[in-house]
């Protein structure tokens, strides 16, 4: 008997079946109620040469405007603004893009405050395991003291760097390159 190699397959994108649809696809982190600077964040999901993936998700988890974020195990003594869930996930487009609603989160920890940032999963065709990323926001005071921000290459720290849009008051820009000389840092976690 002779053995035929069957065709190899890539993983998914089975996600955009369900996760991304209806209740699940969540835009607006943060309602109109909820305090804090307001943010539009476009993010965009790129491959190794630079073409956009049309059929990436994006979830982001993040603190409210006073550093506290809306899960158990945060056991820091704030409170959480009520309906404030910390949570959003988007299909990216044709594009490669996709943009959360949400206000810039406060410094989160306890000994050592952390920068405002927003801890994200990319989830793509090809990838058996999502991959876990931060966006932190160019210009801010406390990138420099963030003990997260310090252990990333200084070369590579502009991969983890939201862009404010010059023409747009409120809105920023981030690129995920999932390979390449420009690869967004990624977290094991």
């Amino acid at each position: 008997m002779d053995l035929v190699p069957t065709p190899s397959q890539t993983v998914g994108p089975f996600f955009h079946f369900e996760l991304t649809t209806g209740e699940h696809c969540i835009k607006c982190i943060a309602g109109p109620q909820i305090q804090g600077e307001r943010v539009w964040l476009t993010c965009r999901v790129l491959d190794g040469e630079g073409a956009p993936l049309n059929d990436a998700m994006l979830e982001i988890w993040q603190a409210d405007a006073n550093g506290k974020y809306n899960h158990p195990d945060d056991l820091q003594p704030k409170t959480v603004q009520p309906s404030w869930v910390g949570f959003g996930r988007l299909a990216t487009g044709e594009d490669g893009s996709c943009e959360f609603e949400t206000i810039k989160p406060g410094r989160v920890g306890h000994n050592v405050l952390q920068a405002p940032h927003l801890n994200v999963a990319v989830f793509a065709r090809g990838m058996l395991k999502q991959l876990y990323t931060r966006i932190y926001f160019a210009g801010d005071p406390a990138n420099p003291e963030d003990p997260i921000f310090a252990l990333v290459p200084g070369e590579r720290r502009g991969t983890l760097m939201a862009q404010p849009d010059p023409a747009r008051n409120g809105h920023w820009h981030f690129d995920v390159h999932l390979q390449g000389e420009q690869e967004t840092v990624f977290f094991d976690v």
